[in-house]
């Protein structure tokens, strides 16, 4: 652990929430929704989720039994709002075939395993990568699994805090050896970043009003 960086990156998050607020993430209501939230927002939108969620809220499928039994084409159907549907209809259907086989479908039982062995297995799951394994973590295991993304690796390249050959690993790890293993800590902090990311250090950095603006940074750093 550094003493300066654990610093910086507990400035970074008092400057982030004090200026934009608690995100209140996952914008979900059940770690169901999470996990299958989590599978489907690769490379789309959030709204897109949201609509395919809806469409197995509305077809009773938001249940592990029903999806189980649910066929292969009309899962896909069902959550074809949220793009690419058959691709993340086997993604969902992978997990959910490992999630019966190792759980019965029960999610405290999947929940008591230890972080470190829960993780590897998910990422044994075909479709199931690093960030979507630590979003299954965190949001709905309440485990300390802290999230990466492009967001979070952009904001920390410009703030040169990383170098562009940083990977997803050394990224989780510059936070969590540098953060208390504190869940909410780090579900916030990723809901944080993940605005300014969006508000602000995009592709082409738009700092001003940023809350880490008055952080050391270079705008034109490339991603």
């Amino acid at each position: 652990m550094s003493s300066r960086t654990s610093q910086t990156l507990r400035a970074f998050y008092d400057a982030m929430y004090e200026s934009l607020g608690p995100q209140h993430w996952w914008p979900a209501q059940t770690p169901t929704e999470v996990i299958i939230g989590a599978i489907l927002t690769q490379n789309t939108a959030w709204r897109n989720v949201e609509r395919a969620i809806d469409n197995l809220k509305r077809a009773k499928a938001l249940d592990w039994k029903r999806l189980h039994e649910l066929s292969f084409e009309d899962l896909a159907e069902l959550i074809r709002p949220a793009g690419t549907f058959n691709v993340k209809a086997r993604r969902l259907k992978s997990f959910i075939e490992w999630f019966h086989r190792r759980f019965d479908l029960d999610l405290d039982r999947m929940f008591e395993m230890s972080l470190s062995s829960l993780r590897e297995e998910l990422l044994e799951v075909s479709g199931i990568g690093r960030e979507t394994a630590d979003a299954i973590l965190l949001y709905a295991g309440q485990k300390p699994s802290f999230v990466v993304d492009a967001y979070t690796a952009r904001i920390l390249y410009r703030h040169n805090l990383i170098d562009r050959s940083a990977d997803y690993h050394e990224i989780k790890e510059l936070f969590e050896s540098n953060l208390p293993d504190d869940v909410q800590l780090f579900n916030e902090y990723h809901a944080l970043l993940v605005d300014v990311g969006k508000q602000h250090c995009r592709p082409k950095a738009r700092c001003e009003g940023c809350p880490l603006e008055r952080f050391e940074h270079d705008a034109e750093r490339e991603d």
